[in-house]
């Protein structure tokens, strides 16, 4: 594993990815995707869409429990 061991640290770091800032959560999705920005982190707004799609799967998962629950 190849990486930079700081001082005090026994695990190396590994090397950072490709990250590139937006201006705002819209021309995030609109660049990236929402599944780039959700799961590749390709911008500053990953962890926004990782509750968005949380809430979507949330949403869907109870919808289905509701339905086929009875």
């Amino acid at each position: 594993m190849a990486g930079e061991l700081r001082d005090g640290e026994r695990i190396p770091r590994r090397p950072l990815p490709e990250f590139e800032e937006a201006g705002s959560f819209a021309e995030a999705i609109t660049r990236d995707g929402f599944f780039g920005t959700a799961l590749e982190d390709k911008n500053q707004y990953g962890p926004v869409a990782m509750m968005v799609l949380l809430l979507i799967v949330a949403a869907i998962t109870g919808t289905v429990i509701r339905l086929f629950g009875n």
